[in-house]
């Protein structure tokens, strides 16, 4: 009987320290979900490359006065310097830069491969970074992923291509918006990739702010020669933009950086194909948006895709930090 209540006592951090993560990557895509309809306000009134740089100098902003913040409380209250003394090697450093700069042009290639092929090739070709991430989690850092999490990848995938199968149907094909869309999702995916490994180098808001950073200092000059109307003329037009900086950015993907220290950036990428799921059903419930068959076939196999992926444990948990963290490996 005392053994039966040790057990008992012993799984309950086991299920919190499980259903914790779940709950924040969930938080993060409903954060997430929101990006597509705050741009879609947002276009009304700048363009979208405009809209993405004030996204992200907003953000580099908040994450400034975020880490100001932290590092004052820091010295205040445990009496160490503002500034931190660990230094870092060159690879860990060009890590970092190289997340800011295929940050930036993903975003920017997704963004023009819209004005040249229609949204809905552009939004199926770009949802194809889950096979890009975990396809480059096996050939550069030796990840391995199971049959189970292989099929349920390519089922998501599937699905994620037949929500917007009837728009691709009636879409003009062009050869270069295509390929440009599809190597959007290269540089999505080696975002993740990157940031997966140096996630536990850096903490989550030191990779966020120079990331936004490194993106911003990019953004400038492409904002300046090719944009009449840089930032918002209207109060909801700050608003709209100020919301995609503190709820997409800070909140959706500082969740989502926070998430890669449990899972592996594959089953990441792989869950964020649930963004089209909420959006329909959103879209549904306050605009009273019709789902056809191919909507709700392609949500269907999102679902079973993402189920089957989660049924292989090895597969989600995160390799690095699996790695560093082995209680062998750390003496403890």
């Amino acid at each position: 009987m005392a053994e039966n209540q040790l057990n008992l006592t012993q799984e309950k951090p086991d299920n919190a320290s499980t259903i914790l993560p779940i709950i924040i990557v969930i938080i993060a895509l409903f954060a997430l979900s929101s990006t597509a309809i705050f741009i879609k306000i947002s276009l009304r009134e700048m363009s979208a490359v405009a809209t993405f740089f004030n996204r992200l100098w907003i953000a580099t902003i908040i994450f400034g006065l975020w880490s100001g913040i932290k590092q004052a409380h820091i010295q205040i209250t445990e009496d160490k310097p503002v500034l931190p003394q660990q230094s870092y090697p060159i690879k860990e450093i060009g890590f970092l830069i190289a997340v800011g700069l295929v940050h930036v042009l993903g975003r920017l290639s997704w963004t023009w491969s819209l004005t040249q092929t229609g949204a809905a090739n552009a939004n199926a070709l770009g949802s194809l970074n889950p096979l890009f991430t975990t396809l480059g989690g096996w050939l550069f850092f030796n990840q391995i992923f199971g049959r189970k999490f292989i099929i349920g990848l390519i089922l998501a995938i599937i699905g994620a291509i037949a929500v917007g199968f009837e728009d691709l149907l009636r879409s003009n094909n062009n050869i270069t918006g295509d390929a440009v869309a599809l190597i959007s999702s290269v540089f999505y995916a080696a975002n993740f990739l990157l940031i997966e490994q140096i996630r536990n180098k850096f903490s989550v808001l030191t990779i966020l702010l120079w990331r936004c950073v490194i993106a911003t200092t990019l953004m400038i000059p492409v904002v300046l020669i090719f944009e009449k109307q840089v930032f918002p003329v209207t109060l909801s037009g700050w608003l709209v933009v100020f919301a995609l900086a503190s709820i997409c950015e800070a909140l959706g993907h500082g969740l989502i950086i926070y998430s890669l220290k449990n899972f592996s950036s594959g089953f990441i990428s792989l869950l964020l194909l649930l963004n089209p799921v909420i959006v329909a059903i959103l879209a549904w419930i306050l605009f009273s948006e019709n789902l056809s068959i191919f909507n709700l076939l392609g949500l269907a196999l999102i679902l079973v895709g993402i189920y089957l992926a989660t049924s292989n444990k090895e597969s989600i948990q995160s390799k690095v930090n699996a790695h560093i963290q082995s209680p062998a490996e750390n003496g403890s």
